[in-house]
């Protein structure tokens, strides 16, 4: 129902486009999204903003990123 707007297409292209990227750098983007939505209340300030532009040990082609995250996903 939400990708009925134009808030919730943005909002679904954005979360397909953090799925396919983890995708294809072989994460297993369960754990993947699960670590981000760890992370990330983490790094937002008083204002609701993060200070980096990117967080570079987010992205999923980070070295650092847990184990559970770097298990290749089911095909």
């Amino acid at each position: 129902m939400t990708i009925n707007t134009v808030r919730g297409a943005q909002a679904s292209a954005i979360i397909y486009s953090i799925t396919e990227t983890a995708r294809a750098n072989n994460l297993n983007v369960y754990y993947y999204i699960k670590h981000l939505l760890t992370e990330l209340p983490r790094l937002i300030n008083k204002n609701g903003n993060i200070e980096q532009p990117v967080p570079e040990p987010l992205m999923p082609w980070s070295k650092t990123l847990p184990a559970d995250c770097c298990s290749k996903h089911r095909n």
